[in-house]
């Protein structure tokens, strides 16, 4: 009986642990561009919050590439997520459990009231369908005035895994590029046409960004 509630404690401990050193010191080992910094550099000079929205697949290496002064996180309540939460909050991150689903969105609350803080959001998470935006993150920036920053990442020499959400891992050693796309408003007052509009809209761009970052370093860009 106090074994199984003593190893959850380990597997947790040692997975947040894990996670952030081992994303420190492949950072370590690489290179990194950053494709349009100014887009969130704009929003952090003038003390505005927003919301930055990437796929769960291109999670991993994320708490880098943040320049801002204060960042809640959207994990999810499943083990998995409490661990990603303990290691977001070694990088200063404040880690809100919810799910970017509107319905039972947990943290939905939490996140309104994240003031003067930027929220980062998977909207296919916590389990897909894969690069498929959820409509919670566009009511979030309904209903707290936010706008939108999608970003993506990819490396020159990386690993997919055939998970749900196409995780990448990229490889020791390798170039890695963030590409940061225009910003997206949404009507505070807009009604279901509008908010489906702008789920789209975030989907398609979200997409074609990664498109983009994925060929980034094929030789033709070199």
């Amino acid at each position: 009986m106090f074994f199984k509630p003593f190893k959850k404690k380990l597997v947790s401990w040692w997975g947040a642990w894990g996670a952030y050193w081992t994303i420190k010191i492949l950072a370590s080992t690489m290179q990194f561009e950053e494709i349009h910094p100014e887009i969130p550099r704009w929003f952090w000079e003038k003390g505005i919050p927003a919301i930055g929205a990437f796929w769960h697949g291109r999670l991993f290496m994320m708490p880098i590439v943040y320049k801002g002064k204060k960042l809640s996180f959207l994990v999810s309540p499943h083990r998995d997520g409490q661990v990603v939460g303990k290691a977001l909050k070694r990088f200063g991150f404040l880690p809100i459990l919810g799910s970017s689903r509107r319905k039972g969105f947990s943290g939905f609350k939490k996140m309104v009231k994240a003031h003067g803080s930027d929220i980062a959001i998977v909207p296919d998470g916590p389990r897909g369908p894969c690069h498929r935006v959820q409509i919670g993150v566009i009511e979030l920036a309904r209903l707290t005035g936010r706008v939108i920053v999608p970003l993506t990442f990819s490396a020159s020499k990386r690993k997919i895994f055939k998970t749900w959400d196409q995780f990448l891992l990229p490889y020791p050693f390798s170039k890695g590029v963030f590409i940061w796309g225009e910003p997206i408003e949404v009507d505070q007052n807009g009604d279901r046409v509008h908010l489906e509009q702008k789920r789209i809209v975030l989907e398609n761009r979200l997409n074609e960004l990664t498109e983009q970052a994925d060929h980034y370093f094929n030789k033709s860009n070199a």
